[in-house]
């Protein structure tokens, strides 16, 4: 691995909370499904089938690390949407239709979006109470 922008990927990824590894986990399934919207528009069929595997990947991957007995009633919420996500993806690649790719990334962001300020919070209020 001589490219220096992989060696600094790696370590980031290696020396990443839990938190942080989450957020990258979303990050990188909206790039990929923006990909593949974009090579689907561009009429691109094999990177469009590359970048929605890869986003379906990281879902499944998110959904599979689901711990259903510390996260309750949420962790069957995430369950249920990471589900949908997958069928989603699968549709928007066989059907090469853009429509549920688009779903698939509002629901990603939000997610993002909630899991970032939930982590900021709690960061927050660790920092007040070591003060």
């Amino acid at each position: 691995m001589a490219n220096p922008y992989a060696k600094y990927k790696q370590a980031s990824v290696l020396t990443a909370s839990r938190e942080q590894i989450l957020l990258m986990l979303y990050e990188a399934a909206i790039k990929f499904t923006k990909i593949a919207i974009q090579a689907m528009e561009d009429k691109q069929i094999a990177e469009r089938g590359k970048n929605i595997l890869k986003a379906y990947d990281i879902v499944m991957e998110l959904h599979a690390t689901l711990d259903h007995k510390v996260g309750g009633e949420l962790s069957k919420q995430l369950e249920d949407l990471y589900l949908f996500m997958m069928d989603q993806y699968t549709k928007a690649n066989i059907k090469s239709d853009v429509e549920p790719l688009k779903s698939n990334i509002k629901i990603l962001e939000n997610l993002y979006d909630g899991w970032k300020q939930a982590i900021e919070k709690i960061k927050k209020d660790n920092e007040q109470k070591g003060a």
